[in-house]
């Protein structure tokens, strides 16, 4: 095709919070799919916090982004032409994909997903990777049992509103921390959630002190900094820490100092361990049809901060670090047909 589409590339690493000049908007072609590839339509695109550390040239558990390269992510996409046997013109796909209009995929990296479970867009939120990185994170390392107490950082955010709703299933007390009063009332009043702390307005180690009465024995990590080390006095013996993500020092200069825990590890025998949801690959039908079957009986509620249109893409990837976003944040970038 000589049709042109537009593309979003890093065309420079962040020095602290990313900025629109670190991006590009070009044109490209819409390519054409070979034997066992299919061209996608662009639906929706998932903008998430780790894509930051991917713009480092940093060693991690995935690859940096290549500069002058288009940006990756999470993405639902509609099949345009299909030289595929496994897809047909129309139907729904989801996958690591570029923030770019259309897409020539192989076909071993997108899959179908069911639309009459939830709208496209769950799949990049609830039934997505978010919702499986909760699923996985909270159930095999922190393991919450009846009558115990949950605390939960970024809990308004994609991961942590799942977080304590499986919590709250699994019969937990739970207890959430976010930036905005309004936040704090979805937390209690949607999502069912015991207690929650507004950190921008309330002194955390107080208020945990009287949300957390009987001490904290999980705590899901998705902030780090000043408010991880308000938890640590709280621990319970044989406490766990699931370590998700640490959003306050993503965009920092310089090295992040703050609380040692290893004092506070060895005095409550607590368990802390970093993991992401790749850890999980074999097991995501699992975290899937877990997922979908508490979403179908009710048991679990999500929220999408949508954002409308391809250009406002950085827009929204920018927001994320101002806590504008209340569950996951979307781009819509065209209809399903």
């Amino acid at each position: 095709m000589n049709i042109l589409q537009q593309q979003i590339k890093l065309m420079k690493r962040p020095l602290g919070t990313p900025k629109q000049e670190d991006f590009e908007f070009t044109q490209a072609p819409i390519g054409e799919p070979a034997e066992g590839e299919v061209l996608v339509r662009t639906n929706y695109i998932s903008v998430d916090p780790y894509l930051r550390g991917r713009m480092n040239d940093v060693k991690s558990y995935v690859p940096p982004f290549k500069l002058d390269s288009v940006i990756s992510s999470g993405v639902v996409a509609q099949v345009v032409e299909s030289k595929s046997p496994h897809f047909q013109k129309n139907d729904i796909v989801t996958g690591m994909l570029g923030w770019q209009e259309y897409t020539v995929a192989e076909e071993s990296a997108i899959r179908k997903i069911d639309t009459t479970l939830a709208p496209a867009s769950a799949y990049l939120s609830v039934l997505g990777m978010t919702g499986l990185t909760a699923y996985f994170g909270l159930l095999e390392i922190g393991q919450p049992k009846k009558g115990e107490t949950v605390v939960v950082s970024g809990a308004a955010g994609a991961v942590g509103s799942v977080v304590g709703q499986i919590a709250k299933i699994k019969g937990a007390q739970v207890v959430g921390i976010a930036g905005s009063d309004g936040k704090i009332k979805y937390l209690i009043d949607e999502l069912g959630f015991d207690a929650a702390i507004n950190y921008k307005t309330e002194d955390v180690k107080t208020a945990l002190h009287k949300a957390c009465p009987n001490g904290i024995d999980v705590y899901f990590e998705n902030v780090g900094g000043e408010i991880g080390d308000a938890v640590l006095p709280l621990l319970n013996k044989f406490a766990r820490i699931p370590v998700c993500g640490a959003i306050s020092s993503y965009n920092n200069e310089e090295a992040d100092i703050g609380t040692r825990v290893q004092g506070y590890l060895i005095k409550t025998s607590s368990l802390m361990r970093g993991f992401t949801v790749g850890d999980y690959a074999s097991r995501f039908r699992e975290g899937s049809e877990a997922l979908a079957g508490w979403l179908k009986e009710g048991k679990l509620n999500y929220e999408e901060t949508v954002t409308d249109g391809f250009d406002h893409t950085i827009d929204a990837f920018l927001d994320l670090f101002k806590g504008a976003n209340l569950g996951k944040a979307i781009v819509k970038v065209s209809e399903i047909e």
